[in-house]
């Protein structure tokens, strides 16, 4: 579990509790009526915003926003640079049953192995990325919904609220429910949006762009592989991808080996 995302997203969670306890209590903030209306129409509302596959998948996405990314960068280059000496040494033949990090790796390195030159290799692994992006926007997409519907269904919500008060002006006792209803679904939808659905929106665009990244070195690496280019070459190349830190201690272990 990615640990600044479970202590952001409880920490967030904490405050406004808290928040709730010194002003009277949880109670006050819990009403039916505006729960159904926040909660229930946003999950419906959302839902025909995509097929429903893609819907009922993309929570299964939302939770790796609480999981940190498990593909190492300065691995993927030392892989390669390994595989590459292995290659310029022994051919492509010797790549064969050679282990991979990731199993788009592994599809690409099978490719060399049976031939494929640099243009059909790229042209393929181009597409299953591609496909990988399109994935990963659909789950975005379901998210930003969160976003965008969960606070106007408060405002739907504030609305039907409203009505329910001036339509019972005359009976005091309506007016504190219809009020509530008014005032807790637009608290509600603030909450769903900016508490829980945006932070995952940024995580997963996040972590999208990482693993794009994380596959277009693939992608380099195998190519410069093809070409024939030596593996000290290759890691110059690929370690511009890294932070300064890790890039310096790869250059480093690099020169000590």
């Amino acid at each position: 579990m990615d640990l600044a995302t479970i202590i952001g997203f409880l920490g967030t969670i904490g405050m406004i509790a808290g928040a709730m306890i010194s002003a009277g209590g949880l109670g006050s903030y819990i009403d039916v009526p505006s729960i159904l209306i926040v909660f229930g129409g946003s999950f419906f509302a959302v839902m025909y915003t995509a097929p429903l596959p893609v819907y009922l998948g993309s929570f299964g996405a939302f939770g790796k926003a609480f999981k940190p990314p498990v593909k190492k960068m300065d691995e993927l280059i030392e892989r390669i640079v390994e595989l590459a000496g292995i290659a310029r040494k022994d051919g492509m033949m010797a790549l064969e049953g050679q282990e991979t990090p990731d199993p788009f790796f592994d599809n690409g390195l099978q490719m060399l192995v049976d031939g494929a030159d640099e243009s059909k290799l790229t042209v393929q692994l181009k597409k299953e990325l591609k496909a990988m992006q399109g994935r990963h926007e659909k789950n975005i997409g379901c998210a930003q919904s969160w976003v965008d519907i969960a606070p106007a269904m408060g405002m739907i919500g504030t609305l039907v609220g409203l009505v329910a008060m001036l339509g019972n002006m005359a009976d005091p006792k309506a007016i504190g429910p219809a009020m509530a209803v008014a005032l807790l679904t637009t608290l509600y939808g603030a909450m769903i949006a900016n508490t829980i659905f945006m932070p995952i929106v940024i995580k997963l665009k996040g972590y999208s762009a990482y693993e794009t990244t994380y596959r277009e070195m693939i992608i380099t690496g195998l190519q410069f592989i093809s070409r024939g280019e030596s593996p000290r070459n290759i890691q110059d190349q690929l370690v511009a991808n890294l932070p300064p830190k890790e890039k310096q201690k790869l250059l480093e272990a690099a020169a000590g080996g």
